[in-house]
């Protein structure tokens, strides 16, 4: 059995169906974890979540985890939803859903052809509710974000989980365990320099699969657990 890893998507269908089939290539004994964000910026965030959650149908070993985009979604929904109730004839402006839009949310509603984010069908709304925040194996931890280790109990702070930009590991407050996250996108050449330093008790998983433009990213990775393999799958979205 294998353990893979795959952090931010952020709507990179072709990237992604290419590092499954093409790389990764899994059997139903493997296991898959994403560290969620898979919506928003990319040109396919409805095909990503698709494609999971087809992945899942087939009887595959999926563990998805919440990203801070898919609750930008349940945030602005909750808010759209609050502020219908509230006024009958005339309704505030949904200031999270335009949060939401200026973080890239405008490819997802694109994707979903809607014109509302109370359009997005159910059962992704609810897919997203049912996401983990965080998965706890046998050596690693994995988050979207980080974990704020100022806390007595650092999974006790959902928000840091889902938001961190930064945080600084304690090992001894998770038994010794690294840390692997995505979230803040760094250069391909950092993330290796962290694989080949056994000091470290991070792992940032986001090599910025949607920042082509950027030097040093552009790739979408998966890490394997128990062998430490990197699979490096440039973007192919054009």
């Amino acid at each position: 059995m294998k353990q893979w890893v795959i952090p931010d998507l952020h709507g990179c269908l072709r990237t992604l169906i290419g590092m499954i089939e093409d790389r990764i290539r899994p059997t139903k004994e493997d296991e898959l974890y994403f560290l969620g964000d898979y919506v928003d910026r990319g040109p396919d965030p409805k095909g990503v979540l698709d494609y999971i959650m087809n992945l899942e149908e087939q009887g595959f070993k999926i563990f998805p985890l919440r990203g801070n985009h898919e609750e930008y979604i349940l945030l602005a929904l909750e808010n759209e939803r609050k502020l219908k109730r509230r006024f009958l004839f005339f309704k505030e402006r949904n200031r999270l859903y335009d949060e939401w839009m200026s973080a890239g949310g405008a490819s997802t509603m694109k994707s979903f052809g809607v014109n509302k984010v109370n359009q997005i069908p159910e059962k992704y709304v609810e897919w997203i509710k049912r996401l983990k925040y965080y998965y706890i194996l046998e050596n690693h931890i994995l988050v979207h974000a980080g974990l704020n280790f100022s806390r007595r109990d650092p999974f006790d702070d959902l928000h840091s989980i889902l938001w961190a930009s930064s945080f600084t590991p304690m090992p001894e407050k998770v038994d010794n365990k690294i840390v692997i996250h995505g979230h803040v996108a760094v250069s391909l050449e950092f993330l290796q320099n962290v694989l080949a330093d056994p000091s470290k008790k991070y792992i940032p998983l986001d090599t910025g699969c949607h920042h082509s433009e950027r030097s040093g990213m552009g790739n979408l990775v998966a890490l394997e657990l128990n062998t430490m393999e990197l699979l490096i799958q440039p973007n192919i979205e054009k």
